[in-house]
């Protein structure tokens, strides 16, 4: 009877995980915590602006990216076809400028029909108190284009205390190869 009870609890327990990494990918460190659904990605990095020199704060983009990318191409892989709403991201960066910040991230998706519609790769470029460099990001991205596609670049995104992004998103030429036109 014991074992049949655990056999229970194991099963329950395995199931249990596997629906909740279908819905949710979470990548978590000491400074920032990042969770990914279905209908988008968002984050929080708490911690040092700057050491020693370096704009630690701002890698939190990078690591945001990456998850939205990584979280675009699960959907699109299980059918679920999506891409990033640009007019409702949200940013914040309380504290910028002294030292320490909590630079806040929801980055949301909206669901397309068609797998064409959808966009599987993400990335950005900002600026931390400098404008982004946006001409040299195209030009860096322009080799991971399909033919014939151009990159979806947000309007300019900007935090009260000084954060500047761009966000890009564009159908990963791997994954969306059937997409030429």
């Amino acid at each position: 009877m014991l074992i049949y009870i655990a056999a229970i609890l194991l099963t329950v327990s395995l199931t249990s995980c596997k629906k909740q990494k279908e819905e949710t990918l979470i990548n978590s460190t000491e400074q920032n915590q990042i969770t990914c659904t279905k209908k988008q990605c968002q984050g929080t990095y708490v911690g040092k602006e700057f050491i020693k020199g370096e704009d630690i704060a701002h890698q939190f983009s990078n690591q945001m990216s990456a998850a939205v990318g990584d979280q675009l191409k699960a959907l699109y892989t299980s059918g679920n076809y999506a891409k990033v709403d640009f007019t409702k991201i949200k940013m914040t960066t309380e504290g910028m400028g002294s030292g320490n910040v909590t630079y806040s991230l929801s980055i949301p998706f909206i669901t397309v029909k068609a797998k064409c519609e959808a966009y599987t790769s993400f990335d950005h470029v900002g600026g931390w108190n400098h404008t982004p460099a946006l001409s040299q990001r195209k030009a860096q991205l322009k080799n991971v284009l399909l033919p014939n596609h151009q990159l979806d670049i947000s309007t300019l995104k900007s935090t009260a205390e000084g954060l500047q992004e761009y966000w890009i998103q564009w159908k990963n030429k791997n994954i969306q190869a059937a997409c030429e036109e």
